[in-house]
This record gives structure tokens, sequence and C-alpha cells, in this order.
């Protein structure tokens, strides 16, 4: 049912236009802003999603599930079908998104964030009810999941958040991918992971990372998922 899933939620995520060579290699490893598909993030990330969230339930590591920037909802879907699965019922998904795409640069505050134009692609601003309407397409909507409207700024320092056993951050910029790690790592229980998507692909997400962990004498080893991806276990 697992691997089903991920089929369902990514087949219909490659341009028909690529050949079979480039289709393969972007579900495999994401890379492309699918017309229809409920993620972009490939099969390797949903591959490490998958061992993560099951790690944490085989180790009983305490703690909830949270993706930071959720596009339509494709791996918190993933996440919930997980729990299902495994039958655990004590533990919740939290859909965290402002819903309205990226926020606009603060570049006087978040130099690395200069330049960058996320915010007006309109293809990242789905909105709370078609994220809730992609839940339902796979009966996967109730009472564990959770969502988190707003800017993270705003959003994450006063949610309901007692321990997280997984933290999913997809936020690209610096600000966003700062912003969640501030507020949220504090929360991660030990043995839990942090997954950061966009490592790889925007530099000022990965400059984010290398200062948070500098900050906070954090050495834990940071493994490559993919070309773009990376995690570690706190």
């Amino acid at each position: 049912m697992k691997r089903i899933l991920a089929n369902v939620i990514y087949s219909r995520a490659v341009p028909e236009k690529f050949d079979d060579r480039r289709r393969e290699r972007i579900r495999r490893e994401g890379g492309a802003w699918p017309r229809m598909a409920h993620t972009m993030i490939g099969f390797k990330r949903l591959s490490n999603l998958q061992f993560c969230v099951e790690d944490v339930i085989e180790r009983r590591v305490p703690g909830d599930l949270i993706e930071t920037g959720v596009w339509r909802g494709g791996a918190c879907i993933f996440m919930r079908a997980i729990l299902k699965v495994h039958g655990v019922a004590d533990r919740r998904v939290w859909v965290a998104d402002s819903f309205e795409g990226l926020p606009r640069p603060s570049a006087g505050k978040y130099p690395a964030d200069a330049g960058l134009r996320l915010h007006t692609a309109k293809a990242l601003a789905v909105s709370v009810d078609e994220v809730k309407a992609n839940f339902k397409e796979y009966g996967l909507l109730d009472e564990q999941v959770r969502f988190l409207k707003g800017w993270f700024r705003d959003s994450l320092p006063a949610a309901p958040i007692e321990r997280l056993a997984v933290l999913r951050l997809d936020g690209d910029m610096y600000e966003s991918t700062m912003d969640a790690l501030v507020n949220l790592y504090p929360r991660l229980c030990a043995g839990g992971y942090v997954i950061v998507d966009d490592y790889g692909a925007v530099p000022s997400c990965r400059l984010a990372i290398e200062d948070f962990r500098r900050e906070r004498g954090i050495t834990e080893p940071l493994r490559q998922i993919d070309w773009s991806g990376v995690y570690w276990q706190r």
C-alpha cells in the first residue's frame, strides 16, 4: 500500500514532452513543477521520508510529524498514509504553509534571499482548501491532520506542537528555513529527523542550514538523499 500510494502521488508528475530517460530521472529525483501531481519531490525523497517516519515509529521516538512548505500536500499525505498503514493513532501530521506562495524577500534582514523571486511564482500558491481536497482524495483528511496557515514567522512560534519526531523543511528561502529551524528544532526529540528538501537546489536554503548547525553546535552528520535533499538525525 505504501509503495502504491507513492506511485499515485507522483505518477502524474512528469510532462509528456520529456523523453523516457528524462521522465524516469525526474520521477526518481524530482526537479519538475508538475501540472497535476500532488508532489514534486521524487521517489528518492519519498523513500527517505518513508524511512524516517517508519524508523521513529519502530524505535518509539515520541512526537508528531511536520512539513513546513507543503505545496499541494503530497509529502504530508504520504506521512499520514504511513501512520495509517502502521495503525498509529497517537501522532499528528502538521501541514504548515502560507497557502499563498512564498514571502517577498526581506533582503535587509536576510541578505541571502536578495534577488530571489519565488514570491512571484503563482504555481507555488496553493490554497488550503485545495490541499484539504487532495487529502480527501486519498481518504486521509481526519483529526490526525492539522493545518498551520500563515507565514512561518507568525504561525510557528505559537504553534500548539509539544514534540516532533520528523521535521521536514521545504521553505526554499533562508528566512523560511531559519524560521522553521529556530521555532521547531527545539521541539524535535532525540532520535528524530530533520529533512531538508532544498539544500542542493537553493543556495540560500543551504546557507541557512549551515548557519543554524554552526550556531547551535550541531555535529550530527548531514546525509545526502539525492541532488537536492539532505537529512540528519538528532
